[in-house]
């Protein structure tokens, strides 16, 4: 465990991250938001490693897990919210800090058949609907 710590020393969460996002958990290498926009279901994934902007700067072995919890976030989305389609994305051309979103997303919602980015505001979760989803996100996830 102690290459782990290493490996997160000096990592901390941009605060742009975490003012958007309900935590859920951690996987091994990211920690695992639920995005607080209620017009679409949206999880996102944040390496624990500092000074990280691309994916190709992760360690090799990092760049694996990632993709492996991509796709256990992905799966896990997609059983909770059944979108018509997923999109999956690194942008970071606000915030540098290397984040992964992945959306549902359907052929119903607002954005549709554009992407989601720059379409209107954010709409917050109601608070009652919060801890329900982002508990049964975890469950879901395994966390």
């Amino acid at each position: 465990m102690q290459d782990q710590h290493a490996a997160e020393a000096g990592f901390g969460l941009d605060p742009r991250l975490h003012e958007i996002g309900h935590p859920i958990g951690d996987f091994p290498l990211c920690h695992v938001f639920l995005l607080d926009d209620a017009r679409f279901p949206w999880v996102m994934l944040v390496p624990r490693r500092a000074g990280i902007s691309e994916i190709l700067d992760l360690a090799e072995a990092d760049q694996q897990l990632l993709f492996g919890e991509i796709m256990r976030a992905a799966k896990a989305l997609q059983a909770v919210s059944k979108p018509d389609k997923l999109n999956i994305g690194a942008l970071g051309n606000i915030v540098r800090q290397l984040h992964v979103h992945i959306i549902g997303r359907f052929q119903s919602d607002p954005a549709w058949p554009g992407p989601v980015w720059g379409h209107g505001e954010r709409m917050p979760y109601p608070p009652h609907m919060v801890g329900p989803l982002v508990d049964r996100l975890a469950k879901t996830l395994g966390l």
